[in-house]
């Protein structure tokens, strides 16, 4: 199974569904894309889509989110804790800079699961992240726009593969 190339990674216009929507559409997609084995819901509004899965840091529980990846020249997954510019980061954000409970996340890109660091970029990586990611995705200046808050880059770094 292929990764997308760099060059087919463009999302110009991108229909931001009201934040009240999101959280029941991302249920909708999960299910979907866990019901199908990685097959279907994979790449949805123009952008390649995978599941992270943490543990919650309160509840302990298992959690999962679909989030839009991007590439960077590393060729390392990118995902952004938008949450369409809300004023909160997003609860998947929170539970993998809890570093104890998610030493490591699993991702599902389609059919391939494995285990991945997740490293939120700073200073200089994620500024010359985030000005190549928004040439691709200018959708995310909108939703910094939107908030006080600095919106997060995460990228998902393979350690190892996934044996359950």
């Amino acid at each position: 199974m292929s990764l997308p190339t760099r060059q087919n990674q463009r999302a110009r216009w991108f229909p931001t569904p009201p934040r009240w929507l999101i959280p029941w559409a991302s249920r909708f997609q999960i299910w979907i894309y866990e019901k199908s084995g990685g097959r279907l819901y994979t790449k949805t509004m123009r952008m390649h889509h995978l599941l992270l899965r943490t543990v919650g840091r309160r509840s302990g529980g298992r959690a999962v989110a679909c989030l839009p990846f991007w590439l960077d020249t590393g060729e390392q997954r990118i995902v952004v804790a938008s949450l369409a510019g809300g004023p909160r980061h997003p609860a998947w954000f929170h539970n993998l800079s809890d570093r104890e409970s998610n030493p490591e996340v699993v991702v599902r890109d389609k059919r391939r699961v494995f285990w991945a660091r997740a490293d939120i970029l700073e200073g200089e990586d994620r500024e010359a992240v985030w000005t190549e990611m928004t040439l691709d995705r200018p959708f995310y200046l909108r939703y910094q726009a939107k908030t006080e808050r600095q919106l997060p880059l995460v990228r998902l770094v393979e350690t190892r593969s996934y044996d359950p």
